[in-house]
């Protein structure tokens, strides 16, 4: 499709000999002499730029970014999308019934388990990267600012998922013997974020302001300061993300479209508005995240008699409904979505080439396409960050510092201006009105793109947003509790490493 996609097929091929990447099961089992030595390693420029691909392909996988990934976490159990039926592997995180077990098969791709392990693979490869780093002559000095600069962002930036996910976590920074990771204690939160912010921040010093051909793809200066906002708010350090996210919308060559459906457009990946995408390859390095928002033609169309109808209708169109169903907008979004809003038709589906369909979905979401992308075979990018989530994060973050300025109206009508025609900007809000009006914004305009669950955490309204919320399957205002806000480490990390316990013999309030 475009020059990365190209690009990934070459890099792919020889990045299997590069075996210290490591995303198995098991890792911190594996013995030291199955990695690869450094000493044969890192002896130019294109061998630390396999590393820094490889990590990035680590995200790329079933437990991270390439299935529905770290989004079962981020979205299942919020108030936008859910299953369309009961299905076990979703249940446990959108019905609240976790547990130190059953959150090992939460859904495909290995579960909490491996997305645990791939998040310390990451941090273990990028410390091994950094290590090899310090003192090289292989590089020149703007070699050595990109490498350093990925690096430092592709470990702070797991250690942000992790911090999401459990809290208290195992911490290390330097390259140690596994024997030694392996009987790491936790370490507190409010330590590993702010260390992280400082790798953030030197990451936004010296990586570039954008990328293009081979490197489309990358993280940029403004990725990383866009990780530094959302970990501000997360903190309450409402000055600090307000400056960093207007350094973002006054510096970064980044700007909103003018029309919402063609920011998720296939056409028109890496466009102005999107900050970072997670680039998949179809035949190659492809994703199936895209599936579980697509529909399955056993489920369509309401009247189950025109379901031939309906089939040969989207095969006119190379088009099928081959998907999973298991992320769609739940009853109680469907019906707050205001019919007048012009982001509904991007989030809202129900009905496709004149049939009335049985469930709503979210076509911004979904690929229909049959010839280029069928399913489990997408190339499709994962939009991670874009301009309206910066936006509405300075609104948040001006809002909560001065009240309802004229900067905070700016920055949340900057993005209700392509919703509505003619335009509804807001003004005369009290501070709790506008605050309220910025969380709604926020599920309206980034619905489905992996941001609820933790909005609702960082609010502290997770609990009191499930129990008044319509569901289409299970109860969850039943089963919620406050300590939900975290996962439970999986069992099988207290079989590899007993200290997880002994500062906190809870394990999240789950014991």
């Amino acid at each position: 499709m475009k020059i990365m996609k190209n690009k990934y097929k070459i890099i792919l091929s020889v990045l299997t000999a590069f075996s210290l990447l490591m995303s198995c099961d098991n890792f911190l089992e594996e013995e030291p002499r199955d990695i690869v030595s450094p000493s044969i390693f890192f002896n130019s420029a294109a061998e630390y730029e396999l590393a820094i691909v490889g990590i990035y392909n680590i995200y790329k996988g079933n437990a991270l970014h390439g299935k529905i990934g770290l989004d079962r976490y981020y979205e299942n159990g919020a108030d936008v999308i859910g299953p369309n039926r009961v299905f076990d592997q979703v249940e446990p995180i959108q019905n609240y019934t976790l547990s130190e077990s059953n959150i090992s098969a939460l859904s495909q791709g290995g579960g909490a388990p491996q997305t645990w392990q791939d998040l310390y693979a990451i941090i273990l490869n990028a410390n091994t990267l950094l290590d090899n780093l310090d003192g090289t002559t292989v590089l020149n000095d703007s070699e050595r600012d990109y490498a350093l600069g990925q690096a430092l962002f592709l470990r702070a930036y797991a250690y942000y998922h992790l911090t999401n996910l459990w809290g208290n976590v195992p911490y290390y920074r330097e390259l140690i013997p596994i024997a030694e990771i392996q009987s790491l204690p936790r370490t507190d939160v409010t330590l590993i974020r702010n260390e992280i912010l400082q790798d953030l921040q030197t990451a936004q010093d010296i990586l570039a302001s954008q990328y293009s051909g081979t490197n489309l793809g990358k993280a940029s200066k403004w990725t990383a300061a866009t990780v530094m906002v959302k970990i501000y708010l997360t903190q309450q350090r409402w000055q600090e993300a307000r400056d960093k996210a207007v350094e973002i919308l006054q510096q970064s060559p980044h700007g909103l479209l003018d029309d919402y459906a063609a920011i998720f457009d296939l056409n028109n990946e890496y466009n102005e508005e999107n900050i970072w995408e997670i680039d998949f390859v179809k035949d190659v390095r492809s994703s199936d995240w895209v599936d579980h928002f697509t529909p399955r033609i056993r489920d369509e169309p309401k009247d189950p008699t025109k379901q031939n109808e309906l089939s040969a209708a989207l095969g006119a169109q190379q088009e099928g409904f081959t998907g999973y169903g298991l992320a769609i907008p739940i009853p109680g979004y469907v019906n707050d979505f205001p019919l007048n809003d012009l982001r509904r038709a991007s989030n809202v589906l129900t009905n496709y080439l004149g049939f009335e369909l049985n469930f709503p979905y979210m076509p911004k979401m979904w690929n229909l396409d049959q010839i280029n992308s069928p399913r489990g075979n997408h190339g499709d990018n994962k939009i991670i960050f874009r301009m309206a989530d910066v936006y509405l994060m300075a609104a948040e973050a001006e809002n909560e510092l001065n009240g309802p300025t004229t900067s905070a109206y700016e920055y949340i009508n900057a993005v209700r201006k392509r919703a509505y025609e003619p335009d509804q900007d807001l003004a005369g809000l009290t501070k709790d009105e506008l605050r309220q009006a910025i969380y709604d914004e926020r599920r309206w305009e980034l619905g489905g793109e992996g941001h609820r669950r933790m909005d609702l955490i960082r609010w502290g309204i997770l609990e009191e947003v499930v129990k008044s919320t319509q569901y289409r399957v299970f109860n969850p205002a039943a089963n919620i509790k406050p300590y939900h806000i975290l996962l439970p480490i999986p069992t099988e990390e207290f079989v590899l490493n007993p200290a997880l316990l002994e500062s906190d013999p809870t394990n999240n309030g789950y014991r």
